[in-house]
């Protein structure tokens, strides 16, 4: 009888621990990130997330946090793959060994839903309103940002798109468009761009999806 209490303690403790390590798992950030609290508090604050470019950093696009609206909780992500060296970060990797760039897919599909679950988890741990989820997002990062609220804009209420464009690989799963009829969206390009021509991208971003 003795045996069987043991027994039966010892399980209700791996139950606890293994309910905690979910536990944990589940609220740990995806994503490295930087954090401006609303300068006015409100219970549910709109929220904008700041996605980089490539070879960049969360840094970067949080220099403009004190510029935000001070309603807003501002928050900037940092891409998980590290490009040439310490503070260097990559939403996914391009190969331009061909002479045309060629983007790792599997690392761009895999960020795109790193960024949702990151988006849930910041969610639940600031509390804002999630009815008012903005990505801005800069070349890369605004790739990033063209790829979550096209696919998910459910979840996302407005876009900025400074400097970049629609992935092929993304269009098959961009939501149906009377799904997309409530997203906002803001588009920037420089004219003089030479990473990405502008011309160019207006042929792809005017291809029917």
């Amino acid at each position: 009888m003795e045996m069987k209490k043991f027994y039966f303690t010892l399980l209700l403790i791996l139950m606890n621990a293994i309910s905690f390590s979910s536990e944990a798992q589940r609220s740990e950030p995806v994503l490295h990130y930087l954090v401006r609290e609303p300068k006015t508090k409100t219970d549910h604050p709109p929220v904008i997330i700041f996605l980089h470019g490539v070879g960049s950093n969360e840094k970067d696009l949080f220099s403009f946090a004190n510029q935000i609206p001070d309603k807003y909780l501002v928050i900037s992500a940092r891409a998980p793959h590290e490009q040439m060296g310490e503070g260097s970060y990559a939403w996914y990797r391009v190969d331009f060994s061909t002479g045309k760039p060629t983007i790792n897919a599997a690392q761009a599909e895999e960020s795109r839903t790193m960024i949702l679950r990151f988006i849930d988890i910041m969610e639940n741990k600031y509390h804002f309103d999630n009815k008012r989820i903005y990505l801005c997002g800069f070349s890369q990062g605004a790739i990033m940002a063209y790829s979550v609220a096209l696919t998910r804009p459910d979840k996302i209420k407005g876009v900025a798109i400074m400097s970049g464009r629609l992935l092929e690989e993304v269009k098959p799963l961009i939501a149906p468009k009377d799904k997309l009829t409530g997203l906002k969206v803001f588009i920037s390009h420089g004219t003089n761009d030479q990473v990405l021509n502008i011309q160019v991208l207006k042929e792809v971003n005017s291809k029917k999806w």
